[in-house]
């Protein structure tokens, strides 16, 4: 009142009047503002507000499926080998000379069917020497025989012969007769040496090489010569090899029926019969050899040929069969995730065969167990799961 007095008094004094009004205007109005701000802080830390609730916990609907056994059937895709059903590489038993071919590459040959005739002079004169030894030792053993018989017969006269003297003449007549029988078996050696010089087919074939020309010294591998005069092969049945690794090894059986392709024919499928199983793997590969044997009577496939192998894996038990989508694969375990009460588990699972977007799976599970269809390490041992049916 007092101030606003002077201020009547003294018109000059009137600015000085307004500027103290805006002033204490904004000290009350900055101690409203503190005194606000004060009350919000306590009213913070104090209590918790009334209209605050708890968050309620995550539920994930997510598809499932019944865990069911089946029968799965898969086919194994593996290289395989066609090889001749026989052969053999022919050698010359007898150091000799070539003196005539009757077959060359390619041909076909019969069983016991002439391929060459060799020469060894050599033979003849060993051959003579026998049959000269082998009439000698004839003529001795007729001669101790026939000394052998008269003095028998003169013996059955008491005190012609004596017992001594008829012993030693038969033991000449046996010491004859065995060489006689050395020297038949030395003659019946060299003839057979001369029937080396003719080789033979030993089965039904295709001569597939040759490496000797008339004229040529051949011998025992090795000794007269490095390579076979002929090797012979039989086509028309063929042997298809493959390997299969040790996994797979308990869906194969005999008689089992496999298709194959070979690169020559890309658009045919040809066909065999599983014959023989070795029983046994390989200590190099871990896997276990089996022949079918191939029908090729046109000889259209060669030996040497690999062949594309389709194997089918059929087994007489069932297992349990899931999408592969319900199987994880981390990098520490292989589970599916199983749903019990609402509630996610995860099982530790084994993967068999794989076929048309399913596998086989081995594991603590049973039959009719509900799997989560998209099975996903978001989904975490132990959250909530609501089924969609």
């Amino acid at each position: 009142m007092q101030l606003k007095n002077l201020i009547h008094r003294d018109p000059a004094q009137q600015p000085v009047f307004n500027r103290l009004i805006k002033a204490s205007t904004g000290f009350v109005l900055g101690g409203l503002g503190l005194l606000v701000l004060m009350q919000s802080c306590k009213s913070t830390n104090g209590e918790e507000p009334t209209n605050k609730t708890k968050a309620a916990p995550v539920v994930v609907s997510t598809e499932v499926v019944p865990l069911q056994k089946g029968m799965l059937s898969t086919s194994l895709q593996i290289p395989g080998e066609l090889v001749a059903f026989q052969q053999v590489d022919l050698y010359a038993k007898e150091n000799s000379f070539v003196r005539k071919l009757y077959v060359d590459v390619g041909s076909e040959v019969k069983t016991g069917q002439l391929l060459v005739t060799m020469e060894a002079p050599e033979l003849s004169s060993l051959e003579a020497a026998a049959q000269s030894r082998l009439k000698s030792q004839e003529a001795l053993y007729i001669a101790s025989k026939s000394n052998y018989e008269r003095l028998l017969e003169t013996s059955k006269t008491p005190g012609t012969i004596s017992q001594n003297d008829l012993d030693q003449a038969l033991a000449k007549k046996n010491s004859d007769y065995a060489q006689w029988d050395a020297a038949k078996a030395q003659s019946r050696e060299i003839a057979n040496r001369r029937g080396y010089l003719e080789i033979r087919a030993p089965f039904n074939g295709v001569i597939t090489a040759r490496n000797v020309n008339p004229g040529a010294y051949v011998g025992p591998s090795g000794k007269g010569s490095e390579f076979p005069l002929f090797t012979l092969q039989e086509q028309k049945k063929l042997r298809l090899v493959i390997y299969v690794p040790e996994a797979y090894t308990g869906f194969l059986n005999q008689q089992d029926k496999v298709h194959f392709a070979v690169n020559a024919f890309p658009n045919e499928k040809f066909s065999a019969q599983v014959k023989r199983l070795a029983g046994a793997l390989d200590s190099r590969l871990r896997s276990q050899r089996i022949e079918m044997d191939v029908t090729n009577a046109n000889k259209r496939l060669l030996p040497g040929m690999i062949a594309n192998v389709m194997i089918p894996l059929s087994t007489k038990d069932s297992s349990f069969i899931l999408p592969k989508t319900a199987v994880v694969s981390s990098q520490e375990r292989v589970f599916v995730i199983k749903v019990v009460n609402n509630k996610a588990e995860w099982v530790d699972v084994k993967k068999g065969r794989e076929n048309d977007g399913k596998v086989e799976v081995f594991g603590a599970l049973n039959a009719g167990d509900l799997i989560v269809k998209q099975g996903s390490e978001e989904l975490r041992d132990g959250s909530a799961v609501n089924v969609k049916q």
